[in-house]
């Protein structure tokens, strides 16, 4: 058995949880996932201004266990790399000398192909060109590499851009021995690396039954207890808040996927194959995982920058929102006109008794979209609505990028891995170190059917009848079904479950991609495809362009689709009063 401990669910996580995880039980690996898409934008950004292209808070948790781990030989393995894994590896190693220890030290590069000619390539989810040079352009490498430093002798692991899988799949390929045929194993693993990538999500945060979860606020990260056949058990250490079940593992084996076909650089996980069963308190064994062979093309995550932006917010009271809302455009576009701006987002979010008015702004040009939109927003303050005021005050606009997935053949791309400043040999190609995007399968529903959702009814209904004799009751949605909702580039994810059979059949034939549309406004009109995973009693939905051009260039108040999820489970429904 192989415990992998995750420390980190992002850049800006909880900076005692490595402390946490080292100190509170025994583990083998500890594992750290710092970069999501936009990360490498922001790590960007900090290059440009002279400060390190990699995540410099992974150091700071390091300092606090490094001396720890390496007495216990607890290896560390993260991507805090992000655009520098070689600069990340030699603060590393400076840390380990000023603390007075020897740790020997890998690195895994390969995956920058900034500057490198794409071949054409097209945008994976639009197919349109490439409109701009790219600042960052990354392929998805994989566990391999990872394996490699290990077996190597390596006491840390850097790397930049792998799949955030890889941080586990790599771990027990070095330490099971698993070779590039081994399907099954290393879906296994994906499947488990899936699970605890996102820290707290697998362990009650983010929960959609949030009232179940004991002592959230302490909440325990999460580890995966690795068998050599690639099933795993999800648990935390004893003490810690959280709740580790078929549910909390459930929602995030939903979060951020696609079709059941999970794909990856060393394997494709067959998540219709995923088997949960709660083996006792905050344990949960994973086994069954069937695997297939990895595609042949690498998904390279691009980003470009596109322009500047400006958003001032406004707050609406009281009666006649609506009214109001376009009184305070008009004031606004009368002093900057609308069309003069490359790009103009404006949303109205209800809230109780008020309401949000966003007003954003995108434009080639800084000036255009920053004091001059900002100010002419503020000039109407005293000349618009009642009650008029805003959140936001006069500001400069900021630049922003945009997300640009493509693919490149696997064959094309060689990672390279560094152990204490020199290269060490590994396979040829990258050793299967290239990753895939998602890939829809045929036969999903299409989108249909547009309108407004039910009008709002706090109140569950006495219930009626339905043509057979079945007695049902108007409640709200989420009072059998959970849910969880993200961000895949311009699309969003919703992956939505319940507890019984007999549930999942009235949920399977209740909630098509139609009637998705229909709850949710924001997504009609654009294409939604529905999978159905019976093994975890759930169905996962893919609204394509809800997000635009990725969440850097997303000016929704919910930018990443966090709580697309939240706002279906507020929907009201005739539910059958035996499913209640």
């Amino acid at each position: 058995m192989l415990r992998v401990a995750n420390c980190s669910g992002f850049y800006g996580d909880r900076l005692s949880a490595a402390r946490e995880m080292v100190e509170g039980g025994p583990i083998d690996v500890l594992t750290g996932d710092w970069l999501a898409e936009l990360t490498m934008l922001i790590l960007a950004g900090n290059r440009l201004r002279g400060r390190p292209g990699y995540a410099t808070t992974f150091l700071t948790q390091l300092e606090e266990v490094l001396g720890t781990c390496l007495d216990r030989g607890i290896k560390i393995v993260s991507n805090a790399g992000g655009l520098d894994p070689a600069g990340c590896a030699g603060a590393v190693a400076e840390l380990a000398g000023r603390l007075g220890l020897n740790a020997r030290v890998a690195h895994v590069t390969g995956d920058d192909l900034t500057g490198r000619d794409l071949g054409g390539a097209v945008n994976l989810d639009t197919g349109e060109p490439l409109p701009a040079a790219p600042l960052t352009a990354n392929a998805y490498l994989g566990g391999r590499p990872i394996a490699d430093a290990l077996s190597a002798g390596a006491d840390v692991v850097v790397t930049g851009r792998v799949t955030d899988a890889a941080l586990v799949t790599g771990p027990g390929i070095w330490r099971y021995g698993w070779g590039p045929g081994d399907h099954d194993a290393l879906a296994g693993s994906m499947v488990a690396g899936h699970v605890i990538e996102c820290g707290c999500q697998a362990t009650g945060g983010n929960y959609a039954f949030f009232a179940e979860v004991p002592d959230p606020a302490r909440c325990g990260f999460p580890l995966v207890e690795l068998a050599e056949d690639g099933s795993s058990v999800v648990t935390k250490h004893p003490g810690t808040g959280g709740l580790v079940s078929v549910g909390t593992v459930t929602a995030q084996l939903l979060y951020e996927i696609g079709s059941p076909r999970y794909l990856g650089p060393d394997a494709v996980a067959r998540f219709d194959t995923i088997r949960l069963e709660q083996e006792g308190p905050d344990r949960v064994r994973i086994r069954g995982v069937r695997g297939e062979a990895p595609p042949d093309t690498l998904k390279v995550a691009v980003n470009y920058l596109a322009g500047h932006r400006n958003t001032m917010t406004l707050v609406l009271t009281g009666l006649d929102i609506e009214a109001k809302a376009r009184l305070a455009e008009e004031a606004v576009w009368a002093r900057v006109p609308k069309e003069s701006f490359d790009r103009v987002h404006v949303e109205l979010t209800p809230l109780a008794g008020t309401a949000l008015l966003r007003i954003t702004v995108m434009d080639a040009d800084r000036k255009k979209a920053g004091r001059a939109f900002s100010s002419a927003v503020v000039e109407t303050a005293l000349a618009s609505y009642p009650g008029c005021y805003a959140l936001t005050p006069p500001g400069d606009a900021s630049p922003y990028g945009v997300y640009w997935p493509t693919l490149v053949p696997a064959e094309s791309v060689r990672a390279r891995v560094w152990l204490d400043g020199r290269e060490i040999s590994g396979p040829p190609g990258g050793g299967g170190s290239g990753a895939a995007p998602v890939v829809w399968e045929a036969g999903a529903d299409p989108a249909a059917g547009t309108g407004a959702p039910p009008e709002p009814d706090e109140r569950a209904g006495d219930g009626e009848r339905t043509g057979d004799g079945e007695r049902t009751v108007r409640a709200a949605l989420g009072t059998i079904v959970g849910a969880r909702s993200g961000d895949k580039g311009g699309d969003a994810n919703l992956g939505v479950w319940v507890r019984t059979a007999g549930q999942f059949e009235w949920l399977a034939a209740y909630l098509t991609a139609g009637r998705l549309a229909e709850l949710l406004p924001s997504t009609a009109g654009l294409r939604i495809e529905r999978f159905e995973l019976p093994n975890l009693l759930a169905l996962n939905f893919v609204v394509h362009g809800l997000l635009g051009r990725g969440v850097a260039a997303n000016p929704r108040l919910d930018a990443q689709a966090k709580a697309l999820g939240e706002e279906l489970r507020a929907r009201l429904a005739d539910i059958p009063a035996e499913l209640l």
